[in-house]
């Protein structure tokens, strides 16, 4: 039986009324805290196999307690089960509910953890998560522990305080006042417990360059500069609100200021970076992406917590709360650059994307830690997920060419380097995005730090679909291919393909297609305006877990999906036997893509067109114009010149990034940028009007985009 936890409803009853019947605003606080440990779910089956199969000495046979290392350390499965049984023990829907056999059972359990004081090869363990299951148990069973044990129990979860090595600024910092708050509480320190919450209070802040919140609001856990948005600064938010909701209306209640930056952080840099607000998002995923996840929406817990403690951007947490209960579907729309981590997302409500790219400002990706994410290598190499539905990766990850990422163009290795080899320096500055807020323009001046493969790529994004192209493609090596990705993805349904004047379903398998007008798939189609040679797969793939993490409980067993790729081959040593990385020289062939991704879409429109024009691609300029509004972006890559459909001319004289909206054959609005960050203005000529200086941010804002109205 699956007892249902605490509602939210149930939850806020108990806040409103933990603030008029407790005692101390201690009391009030610690009520909260329990009440909230009491949300989660009890399932009184998984119980009872807990305690039947628990030995006499209070451990577990099906855990490996000897392996203290790094990949293993299962020894944690123990304290989970721990608390299951204490939840079970105090949730009054539980059949074992201050059952005496259960409270018996519990303190054998926690005795046998305590008299062993497992120690693991990784600090986050001993310093974290031990303390934080411990300091749950002891509130939950608050009274119920052999004084002795409580104490024991007590000293070891101090290894999780702010004094504590792990305790640094940031994402990490925060966590760990989480976890001296509740000890104080277990204790009835209140004035310890007024000093931690002043310390989670004043970890609310912009750190641009350290770790922590960046002032575009994204998140760096690291000083690699890497986005760890979705992971460490997600629990970073989370601990906050998690507290700012149970200290609300008391005499520890966190500042209206800090609150509110952390809502803004929460809105504009979490929700943002994830598909429709509600699913997990790939391009923004490190080394977590190696764990196994089931298909749901994020949790709703944070903007509720929100919600208890401020009034600040209600309506648009109650938005989020209600896409990820499915009440309503999204409608947003948006184009933003997280220029401090050189991540663009963009969302229209029936599709999401991101290209993930850096620089010689910081690295590519996160460092496989514990042995996960050990293929991430290409990850960050200008990566291009896309979601229409959100569950188009779910799991595929095991069978996942590594070397065939969304978006990028990447030199095709017997096999990938060393996992320590993962985390390189980015080699190149013009990396960067135009953007409006509405729609944007990317730019990646990119050379692999893996292996010195070269591409000049632009993304132009539009309502309904977007652009990709490549030029000054090169690569050293004289025996690998090279290829750009276009999508690998689960295969879901029928893919059809146009070449020249004939369509058909392909069947399943790898197939090469001459002359390829577009292909579609799963929602999705793929234009190529110059008939394309493509190579393209739909088949199973196999593959294990254990490919891509060393961890010992990764499942192990063989996972077959089926998989669709979609890729062009540039070849070997694309650019010829002449040239090499002076793009000052003339190279004399300049290896080039185009494609445009149409989201959301049927087969039947495919052969439409789509009013959109490539200006101009080579390893100079990229540009692209929509017809229908008259909008023109492009990236200069050095000064240079371009020609719109209108007759009209546009100009730089230094690199950088535009974009035009144009309404009646006249300019409106001019927003530019500096993907290189080193200029101070930028000198822009359009036909028919003034030359323009438009001067730019510097310092924390370099990067940004400005916006002039004409």
């Amino acid at each position: 039986m699956k007892n249902r936890p605490i509602n939210y409803l149930a939850f806020l009853f108990l806040f409103i009324s933990g603030v008029l019947f407790a005692g101390s605003d201690l009391e009030i606080v610690k009520q909260r805290v329990v009440e909230e440990i009491l949300m989660n779910e009890v399932d009184d089956s998984v119980v009872s196999e807990l305690i039947n199969s628990l030995n006499s000495d209070g451990s577990w046979p099906n855990i490996n307690y000897e392996d203290l290392s790094r990949t293993g350390f299962e020894n944690l499965f123990h304290l989970f089960n721990l608390e299951k049984l204490c939840l079970a023990y105090q949730h009054r829907s539980s059949s074992f509910y201050h059952d005496r056999k259960l409270r018996t059972l519990v303190n054998q359990s926690l005795k046998f953890w305590c008299d062993h004081d497992y120690i693991s090869d990784n600090w986050y363990d001993n310093q974290v998560a031990i303390p934080r299951k411990l300091v749950n148990v002891l509130l939950l069973m608050d009274g119920d522990f052999k004084p002795e044990l409580r104490d024991k129990a007590l000293q070891i979860s101090r290894r999780g305080s702010l004094e504590s090595p792990g305790a640094r600024p940031g994402g990490d910092r925060i966590k760990f006042g989480g976890i001296a708050a509740k000890r104080g509480l277990v204790v009835g320190d209140e004035a310890g417990f007024a000093e931690i919450m002043k310390a989670i209070n004043n970890e609310i802040k912009f750190n641009t360059g350290g770790r922590g919140m960046q002032i575009d609001y994204s998140f760096h856990h690291r000083y690699d500069r890497v986005n760890t948005t979705y992971s460490y600064g997600t629990a970073y938010a989370d601990v906050f609100a998690e507290w700012a909701a149970h200290v609300a209306g008391t005499e520890y209640e966190f500042t209206p200021d800090k609150i509110e930056q952390l809502i803004d952080y929460y809105l504009e840099g979490i929700c943002k970076q994830s598909v429709y607000g509600i699913y997990l998002e790939k391009g923004t995923m490190n080394r977590g992406i190696s764990r196994k996840e089931t298909f749901r929406p994020i949790s709703k817990r944070t903007p509720k917590s929100l919600l208890l403690a401020s009034d600040y951007r209600k309506d648009e947490l109650e938005e989020i709360i209600a896409l990820r209960k499915g009440e309503i579907r999204p409608s947003a729309s948006f184009a933003t650059f997280f220029w401090q981590s050189e991540h663009f997302v963009f969302q229209r409500p029936g599709f999401y994307t991101s290209v993930r790219m850096y620089s010689v400002r910081n690295q590519n990706m996160e460092y496989p830690h514990n042995s996960e994410g050990i293929l991430n290598h290409h990850k960050g190499d200008g990566a291009n997920f896309l979601s229409v539905v959100g569950d188009e990766y779910l799991n595929i990850w095991p069978v996942y060419d590594w070397q065939k990422i969304p978006g990028a163009t990447i030199l095709q290795k017997p096999e990938l380097p060393p996992a320590n080899k993962v985390l390189m320096n980015g080699v190149t500055s013009f990396v960067g995005a135009v953007s409006d807020g509405e729609y944007g323009a990317v730019a990646f001046d990119f050379i692999s730090p893996h292996d010195f493969t070269r591409a000049r790529k632009g993304w132009f994004f539009f309502d309904d679909e977007y652009v990709c192209l490549g030029s000054g493609i090169e690569s050293p090596s004289r025996t690998l291919p090279v290829v750009t990705t276009m999508n690998q993805a689960l295969l879901d349904g029928d893919v059809i393909v146009s070449q020249g004047t004939r369509t058909e379903t392909l069947k399943k398998g790898e197939h090469e297609i001459e002359n390829a007008n577009w292909v579609y798939h799963n929602g999705t189609g793929y234009l190529f305006p110059d008939s394309t040679h493509i190579h393209l797969s739909n088949r199973a793939e196999s593959g294990k877990w254990t490919d891509i993490t060393r961890q010992s409980s990764s499942p192990k067993e063989l996972v077959t999906k089926d998989v669709f790729a979609l890729w062009i081959d540039h070849g070997v040593r694309p650019q010829g036997n002449t040239g090499g990385f002076d793009y000052t020289s003339t190279i004399p062939k300049d290896v080039k893509y185009q494609y445009m991704v149409v989201p959301a879409t049927t087969a039947g429109q495919m052969n439409n067109d789509r009013g959109i024009e490539v200006l101009v691609n080579n390893r100079h300029v990229q540009a692209v114009q929509d017809q229908e509004s008259g909008m023109v972006q492009a990236i200069f890559y050095q000064a240079g010149e371009v020609d719109t459909s209108e007759g009209m001319k546009l100009s730089l004289d230094s690199p950088g990034a535009v974009m035009l909206k144009i309404s009646e054959g006249k300019v409106k609005e001019i927003t530019v940028a500096d993907p290189s960050r080193s200029l101070s203005r930028i000198h822009l000529q359009i036909s028919g009007m003034e030359k323009l200086v438009i001067d730019l941010p510097g310092g924390v804002y370099a990067g940004q985009s400005i916006i002039t109205e004409l």
